[in-house]
This record gives C-alpha cells, sequence and structure tokens, in this order.
C-alpha cells in the first residue's frame, strides 16, 4: 500500500486535530434529532446546517472534518421511506458538504495562514451495526453478526463514501471486537489503497463494551498498515487518560481519542445527563498528548470552543 494522506500527516504534525460533535452543534440551530436517522436525518432536510457544523470546526483548527454518516446507512434510509437511490444520494452528498466546507474555509486563509497549516482532511464516519438498531447497543456491544453479515452491512455505506472523495474512514465507537475485525478485512479486501482510524467504545478503562480487552483489541491490529491509528471515542473524558497508556502498552500505531464531554447518556430516553465537574480541553488533552495520543478531538456533547482549546496550545 502507497502511503496516503493521513499517513503523510502524521509525519509533519503532532498532535493533529480532530473536530467535535456533529449533534450538539445541529441541535443549536433549533433542529430536533427525535428520529431513528438522529443527525442523519438533517442531510436531506438541513444540509446548510450540516456543511456550517462543519465549517465551524474548521475555523476552531480542526484538520480532519468527519462526515455525519455515523448513523447513516442504505438500510436506516430505507427503513425511513427513502429510496435506495435516495439513500444512496444523501450518504454520498454528506461528503460533498464536507468538501464545501473545506473549500470556503481555505479560500479565507491568508497564503501564510495555508502554510502555517495542513489542508484539512475528510474521514468518512462509519459507524457501528448498534447505530443503526438504534436500541442503545452500540453502548454494549450486544449484538451478533458472522462476517459476511457485517460486511453486507458496512461495504454499501463504505464504497458511496470513497466514490463521493472521502481522504479515509473512520471506524468509529466501535463496542464489538468481532465487527472491528470484520471491517478491518474488508478494508484489506475491498479498498487496498485506503486508510482508517479504529476506534473503539469502552465500558471502562480497559475493556470495550463487549467485554474485550482493550490491549487485546489493540494489539490484533498492530500489522495491519492500513489501520492508520487506534484509539478511543465517545469514552468520558475523565477517564480517557487511563485508557491511553493500556493501547500503548498494545500497539505502536499512533494513538486517536475524540471522547465525550463526560456527560452520560441514556439510550432509551435520549437524552444526556449533564456532569458536574467537567475539565476544560485546553488541560485534558495537553494531558492525553503526554500521555501518548496523536490525533485529539471531541466527541458528543463538544463543541468547536472546545476543539479551538486543543488549537491554542497545540499550533
Amino acid at each position: 500500500m502507497t502511503q496516503t494522506k493521513l499517513s503523510k500527516l502524521l509525519k509533519h504534525y503532532n498532535p493533529i486535530i480532530l473536530d467535535g460533535a456533529m449533534a450538539t452543534e445541529i441541535e443549536k440551530h433549533g433542529i430536533a434529532l427525535d428520529s431513528e436517522l438522529w443527525s442523519a436525518a438533517v442531510i436531506q432536510e438541513h444540509p446548510e446546517v450540516v456543511k456550517q457544523v462543519h465549517l465551524d470546526y474548521f475555523k476552531s483548527g480542526a484538520d480532519i472534518a468527519t462526515t455525519n454518516t455515523y448513523q447513516a446507512t442504505l438500510l436506516g434510509f430505507q427503513q425511513s421511506g427513502y429510496s435506495e437511490q435516495e439513500a444512496e444520494r444523501i450518504i454520498s452528498k454528506t461528503v460533498q458538504l464536507a468538501a464545501d466546507a473545506r473549500a470556503e474555509f481555505w479560500a479565507s486563509l491568508s497564503p501564510q495562514q495555508q502554510a502555517s497549516r495542513p489542508y484539512p482532511l475528510i474521514a468518512g464516519s462509519v459507524g457501528p451495526y448498534g447505530a443503526y438498531l438504534a436500541d442503545g447497543s452500540e453502548y454494549s456491544g450486544d449484538y451478533t453478526l458472522n462476517e459476511g453479515g457485517y460486511r453486507m452491512f458496512h461495504q454499501s455505506r463504505m464504497q458511496l463514501l470513497k466514490k463521493a472523495g472521502i481522504d479515509l474512514f473512520a471506524f468509529e465507537t466501535m463496542p464489538n471486537f468481532a465487527e472491528a475485525q470484520a471491517l478491518a478485512k474488508l478494508l484489506n479486501d475491498a479498498f487496498p489503497e485506503d486508510e482508517a482510524w479504529l476506534s473503539f467504545s469502552l465500558k471502562d478503562p480497559e475493556h470495550l463494551c463487549d467485554g474485550t480487552p482493550l490491549a487485546e483489541a489493540a494489539a490484533f491490529f498492530n500489522d495491519n498498515d492500513q489501520i492508520a491509528a487506534i484509539g478511543v471515542n465517545c469514552f468520558s473524558m475523565m477517564k480517557i487518560d487511563q485508557a491511553i497508556p493500556v493501547i500503548r502498552s498494545a500497539t505502536r500505531k499512533p494513538i486517536v481519542v475524540y471522547p465525550n464531554s463526560g456527560e452520560k447518556y441514556h439510550p432509551i430516553k435520549k437524552i444526556w445527563i449533564s456532569s458536574k465537574h467537567r475539565p476544560s480541553f485546553f488541560d485534558a488533552s495537553k494531558t492525553w498528548a503526554k500521555a501518548g495520543a496523536t490525533l485529539i478531538g471531541g466527541c458528543c456533547r463538544t463543541s468547536p470552543d472546545d476543539i479551538r482549546e486543543i488549537t491554542e496550545w497545540a499550533r
């Protein structure tokens, strides 16, 4: 495999700054996210808002935009009444919205500003099968498909993202070790020239949600050249520093972390319960970098202001 854009970026920038939550920012525009499609419903109904969120993160310092496809799947759209062709068009559109935001942002910079930062990348978000189920199992990993089932579920979305022009894949919030293995195999077989970062969903700093030891899961992908970084997302920002050494002990790959705000999600009521003692991203992200994290951003309930705090010390 030839060296791809993320690998090249990792040679010149440390840390690489990721973006933050999409859904939280969409809600700030007065849009309710109460359907099973979650933030994916907004792609068709309010594309200008999705583009604006990407633009806000670029302005805050993000080096990578993650497409709004975490919960965007052909099956999910079809079950909500869209045709297969409409679903394909909507998923492809997410990449164009991120690309349009990137082009607008880059054109707004002076030559000096452009020279001081990397040209932003677009990561195609590939969320777990549990996100499609919309029953909270993305937080437990309590579901089972065989390798062929996972492949059938994920491949169509990945093909659409690839054709639309992403720079890499983001296999994110993966609670199920078998699913992560299937995705890596799919990447090797069907997308041999592409890279992905792989970030797990944890039940505690040492275990995936399905109970697999984090060190075991990280070590499994150590020799897979297409997995460019391994880490954790949507885990509490107050506990992420405990997970980084576990990953570092098991892999030599770059470590990716983008935790949530520390608030707790109620998957049945679909609400977040606030945390009273939330640290600043400025201080916390410096701690994660010192522990070994190379790609740093935010997940649920984080904002452009949080990403800007990372930028303040990292750039």
